[in-house]
């Protein structure tokens, strides 16, 4: 335990990105001390739970997939949504564990990822100057002065989303919606209708005839005959609104480690990695696995000195490195950064982040990013993780699995002319279902390359 810190040190340090214009400071006190008397969105037990599932991540025993919404809308909170998410997830995760021979952990960007960081803090638009829209826990979409002025009520409107959020994914975990051969139908629907089906068939068709090995193997064809058990699904979010987990945060009573319960992992962003600032501070304190987004300013000797802070004892599990580089920058900065922790030698997580390097405007103005541009860089961060030997640790994508136009490409290619037609991201541009399976299956295909030469050298 850190006897030096508790979840309101924070408070005595510089924060970035958090709103400083709360018309009512009263008001936004009295929401932050109701929210930390109601009851844990998740537990610590799930959470070291977690932390054992990412240690085997560090020791090269499996993969972290986290994806999920860029930011989560008040307006858009269904079933549906979060369902086609979960399902997404949950196919993409059946493939790259095949592929790579290892589990796959499985974390959503979800249930309580609500708040953005901006590059700036005001918009314009025909001659109106507005606070820029920064997340629905902080205030709304629309152009409209009273809109954008932030407001403390919509923290507990974000609590509650996030608690019927994770009951609905509890309950989808639990229960036959994680069916594999479900899961195989739905993979075998998007070969069906991809231009590229062929190319991908073989390892569908290697998955089923393992599915039906499972089976034929299994001695109680009932109640669970193709692995439709309980599924271990994890939350995530960036932990952006301090005083939101700060309010979050309670002591184990067992052990008296702090955990933030506002999520299973919680991770610092490229704008909010200041190693005095507010974010480093509370991050250092709370049980929970954390992550760090690295993007290209971040030099080794950076890095070395936030994992000083963040984990100095080298925990397995504990620190999740996300690199963010764009794919024009990946091959050039990433080395030096692998080749420090590899030197360094405590056991993190290299993850890709692929999606926030590669963002530009189309011409039609539409914030957009390219499928090919992202999975460049997925190439070029597998490259390098075999040049440095270090362990390709995961993929962190902002994802839905609705069929949005959002990023253009794709084997069912997304054109400039289409984003208008369902682009309802409410910040950055998101993969479609099918752009994110066809990436699921074209790493699949990369790291069978290096597993076949493993089984061949055996």
């Amino acid at each position: 335990m850190n006897r030096d810190w508790t979840p309101r040190t924070w408070r005595n340090k510089t924060v970035t990105c958090m709103p400083d214009d709360y018309p009512d400071l009263h008001a936004l006190a009295r929401v932050e001390e109701q929210l930390s008397h109601l009851p844990p969105l998740v537990f610590a037990s799930d959470t070291r739970r977690l932390s054992a599932h990412l240690a085997r991540v560090a020791e090269g025993k499996a993969f972290l997939l986290q994806g999920g919404d860029c930011a989560e809308s008040f307006k858009e909170f269904t079933t549906d949504n979060i369902r086609d998410t979960f399902r997404l997830i949950l196919q993409m995760a059946v493939v790259l564990t095949f592929a790579g021979g290892r589990p796959v952990v499985k974390v959503g960007r979800i249930a309580g990822q609500f708040a953005k960081p901006r590059s700036s803090p005001m918009e314009t638009r025909d001659g109106v100057t507005l606070p820029s829209y920064r997340g629905d826990i902080i205030n709304g979409m629309d152009f409209d002065a009273r809109e954008r002025m932030p407001d403390p009520r919509r923290l507990l409107m974000a609590y509650h989303q996030s608690s019927a959020t994770l009951n609905l994914v509890r309950a989808f975990a639990q229960g036959g919606y994680t069916d594999l051969c479900n899961l195989h139908r739905w993979t075998l629907d998007f070969i069906a209708s991809s231009p590229q089906g062929d190319r991908y068939k073989g390892l569908a068709d290697k998955i089923f005839e393992s599915l039906c090995f499972m089976s034929a193997l299994s001695p109680h064809p009932e109640p669970h005959p193709h692995g439709s058990g309980p599924v271990d699904f994890f939350t995530s979010h960036e932990a952006l609104l301090l005083n939101y987990e700060e309010a979050l945060t309670r002591a184990e009573p067992a052990s008296g480690e702090w955990f933030d319960t506002s999520a299973h992992m919680l991770w610092i962003g490229e704008r909010t990695r200041q190693l005095d600032g507010g974010h480093v501070e509370f991050m250092r304190g709370i049980q929970n696995p954390i992550g760090l987004k690295c993007g290209p300013t971040m030099e080794p000797e950076d890095l070395l000195r936030l994992m000083d802070v963040l984990d100095p004892k080298g925990v397995p599990g504990r620190l999740t490195l996300i690199g963010r580089f764009g794919a024009d920058k990946v091959a050039e900065r990433l080395p030096r950064l692998m080749a420090a922790t590899r030197r360094d030698g405590r056991p993190v997580i290299w993850s890709i982040d692929p999606m926030h390097g590669n963002t530009h405007k189309a011409s039609n103005g539409y914030k957009t990013r390219s499928f090919d541009r992202i999975l460049s860089e997925v190439h070029a961060f597998l490259e390098v993780a075999a040049a440095e030997g270090v362990h390709p640790g995961g993929m962190h994508l902002e994802m839905t699995g609705q069929h949005v136009t959002e990023c253009l490409g794709g084997s069912l290619p997304v054109t400039e002319d289409d984003l208008s037609s369902r682009y309802h991201t409410h910040c950055d541009p998101r993969l479609n279902g099918t752009q994110a399976l066809q990436l699921a299956f074209t790493v699949a295909e990369s790291l069978q390359a290096p597993r076949s030469h493993r089984a061949r050298a055996a």
